[in-house]
């Protein structure tokens, strides 16, 4: 849910949604929740508020739960924190709609992308699935890397115009690219650690500031980066294949 609330967020500040609201914010042009909308902008508009709400509800709801049910520490912490994170990720949402400028929306996808993260990082931990990943490394950090061709294709501007569906396909591909980095790095350890890390980390990076605009040096170094985070997954994989083979085709121990 929080992955899909991602791209719709994306969607409505890419379509210019936002400014049906004009001078109007919060109740905007009155179509509570798109129920009865003046026109496409204004049912993006509130079907946006409307997942949001819904999901903000879901991650409250998980995070008591999670407590009440005595369930991991980190599992607990990460789904506080993503909790904690929803008055403020609200307020600078409604602030992109009476203030559009781009430390507001820079701020709104960094707390958009941590929330993401987190909940994420419950998930994976809080799963049996995630504790035996190990033998599954290879074949995520393989679908990783044969999607960086798509999300180079839809990066800012490189190839083709970065329209609302592109930047949604950026931030699909992107995000998808940097969960897999995330389940990985959680069952390994050392050197694929490490490098799985640091390609999230990138990856992190250019989702949360993958919708400003920028002149030609600003391209050139969102390209930079993700091909900065292309070889770190790429020597993970090859580092995994490696150790993999090293142990008769076995899962190694660490972080298994």
């Amino acid at each position: 849910m929080t992955f899909v609330l991602v791209l719709l967020g994306v969607y409505t500040a890419a379509d210019g949604a936002g400014l049906t609201c004009a001078g109007a914010w919060p109740l905007c042009d009155g179509a509570v929740f798109g129920l009865f909308p003046a026109n496409w902008p204004s049912f993006v508009e509130w079907f946006h508020r409307l997942w949001a709400m819904i999901t903000g509800l879901v991650i409250v709801g998980t995070a008591v739960l999670g407590f009440r049910m005595g369930v991991a520490t980190e599992v607990r912490w990460a789904l506080a924190g993503a909790t904690l994170l929803l008055p403020s990720q609200v307020i600078l949402g409604g602030l992109t709609v009476t203030r559009y400028e781009s430390l507001i929306l820079l701020g709104h996808f960094l707390t958009a992308m941590t929330i993401f993260t987190l909940v994420a990082f419950a998930a994976l931990r809080a799963s049996e699935t995630a504790l035996a990943m190990g033998g599954r490394r290879a074949g995520l950090l393989t679908a990783a890397v044969a999607l960086f061709p798509v999300y180079l294709l839809f990066s800012p501007r490189v190839v083709l115009v970065y329209s609302e569906a592109v930047q949604v396909g950026f931030y699909s591909v992107g995000m998808l690219i940097f969960g897999a980095t995330l389940a990985t790095a959680l069952t390994s350890s050392g050197r694929i650690r490490y490098a799985l890390v640091g390609a999230g980390t990138v990856l992190f990076a250019e989702l949360v500031v993958g919708r400003q605009t920028y002149g030609a040096d600003g391209e050139r170094l969102m390209l930079l980066g993700a091909g900065l985070a292309f070889a770190m997954v790429v020597y993970a994989l090859t580092a995994e294949r490696r150790d993999r083979s090293r142990s008769g085709g076995l899962p190694s121990a660490q972080g298994d």
